[in-house]
C-alpha cells in the first residue's frame, strides 16, 4: 500500500479507489476485498489523524461493510466504540473526510452497554453487529462488543428468530421472489443477499445451520452481478433493471441478458431452498426446547399389510408414521423408512414425493440428498408406479410446490425429465407472465390439479399442465416444438399410444381455443370447425378447455378474466354440440379363462370363488408396481361391491383398477364377476390364505367390515391431508346407456373410498350391473351402470336419489 493510498486525505482516497476499480483483471470478490482494505486503512488513518486516544476508543465496520467486502457503491457502516466521554470533535474529524467523497456513510458513536441496548431494542441493529470487525484504535474494546453481542444473540435466540423469518417474509411480500423477477432487487427480494445475511445469523446462534452446498457459489454470483450494476448505472441500485441487463451481461462476460437472468435466478432458487430447509431446522429445534415437539408412540395396525417398518414404533423423543412404502413422517417432513433401500428403488423418488405433497409435508434435505445420490434412473419406459405416482404428487395442487424445489434443487427433476433443463429458471419477456417457464408449467399443474372433476382422465390433465410449454427451450414456434417433445416424454414414461397422442394433441394445441375464441367468429362454422380437427372426441374437448383455463390462470391476472371465459365458453359448448353422440362406447373385454373358470366353479357350488396371482413375483424390486390380480366370482347379492371393496381396505390394498360385470356361465343364475387391480398400500402384500379367509367371512357376514375399518381408524386416525376438490357424482345423459343408468363418481381416492361408494348403492336398492374403477395417481374415476330390482334402468327421479345418496356418504 502506498503512502498515497494509505493517507487520511480524501482526494488521495478517491483517486486511489478510482484507480483500483479500473485496475485490469481486478474483478469480483478478490476486488470487493482490495476496496474493504483500502477503505479499513483510510479510515484508520482518519482516526489517528482525529487524535484519538490509545485505549478507550475504536472503528469498527459493522453490516455488509464489516464482513469484509465493499461493492464499489456500498454503505459504510461504522461504530465509533468507546469506553467513557470522548471529546465532542473527534467524530466530525472522521465523519466529515468521509462525507467530501461523496460516500455514504451510516454512522453511530456508543458505548458497549449502549451499542447492547440498542441491538436488544432493534433487530436489524443486532444484525449489523453480529459482523463486528475491527477497524482501527483498541482491539479489546471491539473484541468486548463482539463477545457481549453473540452471547446476547445466542440468548436470545428463541425471541430474536421468529423476529428475524418474519422480517424476511415481509421483504418477500414487499419485493417479491428473485427467481421470477424481469426486474429482481438483488437485495430484498426473496432469495437475495439479505437472505443470506439472515442464514449467517441463524448460524450464529448455534441452533442450526444452512445446507452449505452450492450456497458460496450462490452468493459469489449476486454480488458480482451487484458490482457490475454499481459499475454501469454509477448508482448504489440494488434493482437489476431492463434497460441495464445487457450493460451488466457484457460487464461480467455473459452472453446475453437472458443467460445472465438464469444465473441470478438459480443463485436466487439455491440461496431460498437453503432458506426453506434452515427455517424448518429452526421450527424443530425451537419446538422442541419450548415442549411442543412430538412425544413418541406406537402406531398398531389390525392388519399386517402395512410394509416393512411401517408399523413403525417410534424411536428417543420422535414419532414415525407412515406414509408410503419407504416413507415415513419425522417431525412434520417426509423421510426415508429404516428399511428403505434407495439403491434398489428407483421409483422411490417419485414416491416420497408424491406421499409427501399428498400429506401436505415437503421432503427432508437429508432425504432428498440421499435419493439424488442413491437412487438409480428410472428404467425406460417407466414402471407404472412410477407414473402414478408423478400424477399423484402433481395432484396434490400447491402442495406439491415445495415437493417440486426439493427435488429440483438436487437435480431429480432433470434426472426423470431431461428436457426440463431446456426451461429451468428460463425466462419470459412478457408483462403478462408472472413466473419464469419452469415454474410457470408447475403452477399450471397446480390449477389444473383444482379442475381433475371435469374431466374423464386427470392424469393426461395434470401431465399435459406440466409439459405443455416445454417447446419454449427450443427454436421455433413452441407449440409445434412441444409436440415433438411430449411424444418423446410419453413414451418414456411409458404411456400407450392412445394417450400419447391425447397428450401431443393438448400440447400442440394448448393455446388453439383461447386464440380462435377470441380472433374468429363465433357464429361462423369454420370457427367451430377448427377445433373439431384439433380434437376429435368430447374428452378431449373436456381436457384442452380445462389446460387451456389452467394455462392462462397460471400466466397471470391479464391473461384470463370473464370475457375471455365467456368467449372460451360458448365456443367449447358449440364445439361439444358438433361432437355429440360422436364417439363410440367402449368395447368390454371378454373373460379369460381363468375368470370364466371361476365363474362357472361359483354357478355350480353357489359359494364364491377366487383366484390371487401376485404381479411381478421375482421382479428387481422397484421395477414393476408389486400388487395384486384379484379375480372373484359369486352367486349374484346385494352389497357385493362394497363388502369386497371393505375387505380389501382393511388389507390396506389400494385399488388401482377394477371391473364388475355379470355372467350366467350355465344357465343357473346370474354370477357376478370382479376383476381388480390393487397394489399394497405399504408395499408388502397380505397372505393370500388370509385375504381369502376375510373375503368369505365378510361375504357370510360373520366379518363387520365397516366395524373394522372404524375401529382402525380411531386408533391410528390418519393424517387430515390437503385440501381437495369436492366430490362430483353425476349421471350420465340416457344415452350413455340403452339397458342401465349410468352414474359417474370423480372423487380425491381414499382408503375405504370404494367401500363408501358400494355400500351406498346397496343401502339405495339399485343393483349394480356393470362397474368401471380406475385410480389415476390420487383420483378415482368410476362409472357404474345402476337398474332397478327388476333390471331395468332407473327413473329420472329415482337416480338423482341415488346420485345424492352417494354424495352424502363421500362427505
Amino acid at each position: 500500500m502506498t503512502t498515497e493510498t494509505s493517507s487520511s486525505d480524501p482526494l488521495g482516497h478517491a483517486a486511489a479507489r478510482t484507480a483500483l476499480l479500473e485496475r485490469p483483471g481486478l474483478t469480483g470478490r478478490p476486488r470487493r476485498a482490495a476496496l474493504a482494505r483500502l477503505t479499513d486503512d483510510w479510515l484508520a488513518a482518519l482516526l489517528a489523524d482525529a487524535g484519538a486516544p490509545a485505549s478507550g476508543v475504536a472503528l469498527v465496520a459493522v453490516g455488509g461493510y464489516g464482513r469484509g467486502e465493499l461493492s464499489p457503491r456500498s454503505d459504510l457502516d461504522v461504530l465509533l466504540l468507546h469506553s467513557g466521554p470522548v471529546p465532542r470533535e473527534l467524530p466530525e474529524r472522521i465523519w466529515y473526510p468521509v462525507w467530501d467523497t461523496g460516500a455514504k456513510l451510516d454512522h453511530s458513536v456508543r458505548t458497549v452497554a449502549e451499542a447492547r441496548a440498542v441491538a436488544a431494542a432493534d433487530l436489524k441493529a443486532q444484525l449489523g453487529l453480529l459482523d463486528a470487525r475491527h477497524l482501527a484504535g483498541d482491539r479489546e474494546l471491539t473484541a468486548a462488543l463482539r463477545s457481549a453481542v453473540f452471547t446476547d444473540w445466542r440468548a436470545s435466540a428463541p425471541v430474536r428468530l421468529p423476529e428475524l423469518r418474519e422480517l424476511g417474509r415481509e421483504r418477500a411480500e414487499r419485493h417479491g421472489e428473485l427467481s421470477f423477477l424481469l426486474e429482481p432487487d438483488l437485495k430484498e427480494a426473496r432469495g437475495g443477499l439479505r437472505d443470506l445475511v439472515a442464514l449467517d445469523a441463524v448460524a450464529a446462534t448455534w441452533l442450526a445451520d444452512a445446507p452449505r452446498d452450492g450456497l458460496d457459489t450462490a452468493a459469489l454470483r449476486l454480488a458480482d452481478v451487484r458490482d457490475a450494476l454499481h459499475l454501469v448505472t454509477g448508482r448504489a441500485t440494488e434493482r437489476l433493471g431492463l434497460q441495464d441487463q445487457d450493460q451488466v451481461a457484457e460487464r461480467l462476460g455473459v452472453l446475453d441478458a437472458d443467460t445472465l437472468l438464469r444465473q441470478v435466478y438459480e443463485a436466487a432458487r439455491t440461496i431460498a431452498y437453503a432458506s426453506d430447509v434452515t427455517w424448518r431446522a429452526v421450527d424443530r429445534v425451537l419446538a422442541a426446547r419450548s415442549g411442543r415437539g412430538r412425544r413418541a408412540v406406537r402406531l398398531g395396525f389390525p392388519f399386517t399389510g402395512a410394509g416393512r417398518g411401517a408399523g413403525a414404533v417410534a424411536r428417543g423423543a420422535v414419532a414415525r408414521r407412515p406414509l408410503a412404502e419407504g416413507v415415513v413422517e419425522q417431525d412434520g417432513e417426509a423421510v426415508l423408512a429404516q428399511a428403505a433401500r434407495p439403491a434398489a428403488d428407483p421409483v422411490l423418488p417419485l414416491r416420497a414425493a408424491a406421499a409427501a405433497a399428498q400429506n401436505g409435508l415437503t421432503v427432508s434435505y437429508a432425504t432428498v440428498r440421499r435419493l439424488a445420490a442413491e437412487c438409480r434412473p428410472l428404467p425406460v419406459p417407466w414402471p407404472d408406479e412410477a407414473r402414478e405416482q408423478l400424477v399423484t404428487l402433481l395432484g396434490a395442487g400447491e402442495a406439491a410446490v415445495p415437493v417440486w424445489e426439493a427435488l429440483e434443487a438436487e437435480g431429480l427433476v432433470t434426472r426423470l425429465l431431461p428436457d426440463w433443463e431446456r426451461v429451468r429458471c428460463r425466462p419470459q419477456r412478457n408483462a403478462v407472465h408472472r413466473w419464469t417457464v419452469d415454474r410457470h408449467l408447475v403452477e399450471t399443474a397446480v390449477r389444473a390439479a383444482a379442475m381433475t372433476r371435469r374431466v374423464a382422465r386427470p392424469d393426461l390433465l395434470l401431465v399435459a399442465a406440466l409439459l405443455h410449454d416445454l417447446g419454449k427451450g427450443w427454436p421455433g414456434d413452441h407449440s409445434e416444438a412441444g409436440e415433438v417433445i411430449v411424444r418423446d416424454l410419453a413414451v418414456r414414461m411409458g404411456f400407450p399410444a392412445e394417450d400419447t397422442e391425447t397428450l401431443a394433441v393438448l400440447v400442440r394445441h394448448h393455446l388453439t381455443l383461447v386464440d380462435t375464441a377470441t380472433r374468429r367468429d363465433p357464429d361462423d362454422p369454420a370457427t367451430v370447425e377448427t377445433i373439431t380437427k384439433a380434437v376429435g372426441t368430447l374428452p378431449e374437448l373436456e381436457l384442452l378447455h380445462a389446460l387451456t383455463e389452467a394455462d392462462a390462470l397460471a400466466t397471470g391476472p391479464a391473461a384470463w378474466s370473464s370475457w375471455r371465459a365467456s368467449l372460451v365458453d360458448g365456443l367449447v359448448a358449440r364445439v361439444a354440440a358438433q361432437l355429440a353422440g360422436g364417439g363410440a362406447a367402449p368395447v368390454e373385454a371378454e373373460p379369460g379363462a381363468e375368470q370364466e373358470r371361476l365363474a362357472v366353479e361359483a354357478a355350480r357350488t353357489g359359494a364364491p370363488a377366487l383366484s390371487l396371482l401376485a404381479q411381478a413375483e421375482g421382479a428387481d424390486p422397484g421395477t414393476e408396481p408389486m400388487g395384486v390380480e384379484l379375480n372373484l366370482a359369486v352367486p349374484d347379492r346385494p352389497g357385493l361391491l362394497g363388502t369386497v371393496a371393505g375387505v380389501l381396505a382393511l388389507h390396506r390394498l389400494t385399488v388401482r383398477s377394477a371391473g364388475l360385470r355379470e355372467l350366467d356361465p350355465i344357465g343357473a343364475g346370474p354370477v357376478l364377476l370382479l376383476s381388480w387391480r390393487v397394489a399394497a398400500e405399504f408395499g408388502e402384500l397380505p397372505e393370500a390364505a388370509r385375504l381369502r379367509a376375510d373375503l368369505r367371512r365378510a361375504l357370510d357376514g360373520s366379518l363387520d367390515v365397516s366395524r373394522r375399518l372404524a375401529e382402525r381408524d380411531a386408533a391410528a386416525p390418519r393424517r387430515k391431508g390437503i385440501p381437495t376438490p369436492p366430490p362430483l357424482v353425476t349421471v350420465a345423459p340416457a344415452v350413455a346407456s340403452a339397458t342401465a343408468t349410468v352414474l359417474e363418481v370423480r372423487a380425491h381416492d381414499a382408503p375405504g373410498l370404494l367401500h363408501r361408494i358400494g355400500r351406498a348403492l346397496d343401502g339405495a336398492g339399485v343393483r349394480v350391473r356393470t362397474a368401471h374403477v380406475s385410480t389415476l395417481g390420487a383420483e378415482a374415476v368410476d362409472s357404474f351402470y345402476l337398474t332397478d330390482p327388476a333390471g331395468l334402468p332407473l327413473a329420472a327421479e329415482r337416480a338423482r336419489e341415488v346420485a345424492a345418496a352417494v354424495r352424502s356418504a363421500l362427505g
